[in-house]
């Protein structure tokens, strides 16, 4: 619904059907990629990392498609907003690495939500972001500061080529980059901004900027 309404747009489904699909033709068709969440997890060693612990939600065919289609989307001028799983995913197709359990990392806040907790209570504002002082996001909020919403065990390890970061938590975890050398928008957020969009001004002027960007590129 935020696409819907916020972004004035229309969501298409793009399957995870592996290998099957012709990128090309793909892009071709398309006006914007938005990368959604997901109870998954991007595969280790996509990224050179050690095995998942067991019990770990993996989507390969996912991976499959969207770790190939986001550089060429972003080379090809396609808008491009990524959220959460997609924030990382943008990360790994970069060339960037994740932490698989960022709580254990010595000096980092627990991100996970509590699943035991009512939806309004998991998404709900959970901490601050700091934006960088020149940055599209720091332009969009119109504050240096904004309180997220947080439900994620992994993380950016190695920020990947081409990134430059566009927020930071108060533990130093990276919340939010965009992609330093792309033609048209290329942002990622670790939090889920779409959550309530219609009552948060900076997710609207988020979906609004993509839409944009979308209307643009068509």
């Amino acid at each position: 619904m935020a696409v819907l309404d916020a972004a004035d747009a229309v969501p298409l489904i793009i399957p995870a059907i592996g290998r099957e699909f012709r990128l090309e033709e793909l892009l071709e068709r398309l006006d914007g990629l938005l990368l959604t969440g997901s109870p998954s997890n991007v595969e280790p060693h996509r990224y050179g990392g050690d095995a998942s612990r067991p019990g770990t939600w993996h989507d390969p065919d996912r991976d499959d498609v969207t770790l190939p289609l986001i550089p060429r989307a972003v080379a090809a001028g396609v808008p491009v907003l990524g959220i959460c799983r997609g924030f990382q995913e943008i990360n790994v197709a970069f060339g960037g690495t994740l932490w698989q359990h960022l709580h254990e990392v010595p000096g980092n806040l627990d991100h996970r939500d509590d699943p035991e907790q009512a939806l309004d209570q998991q998404y709900g504002p959970a901490h601050e972001v700091v934006f960088e002082p020149d940055g599209l996001l720091r332009r969009l909020a119109g504050s240096e500061r904004l309180q997220v919403n947080s439900l994620h065990g992994q993380g950016v390890r190695e920020l990947g080529k081409d990134l430059a970061i566009e927020a930071r938590a108060p533990d130093g975890v990276v919340e939010a980059f965009r992609v330093r050398t792309a033609r048209n928008f290329a942002v990622a957020v670790q939090w889920h901004p779409e959550w309530r969009v219609g009552t948060n001004s900076f997710s609207r002027a988020l979906f609004a900027e993509f839409g944009a960007a979308c209307r643009s590129q068509r």
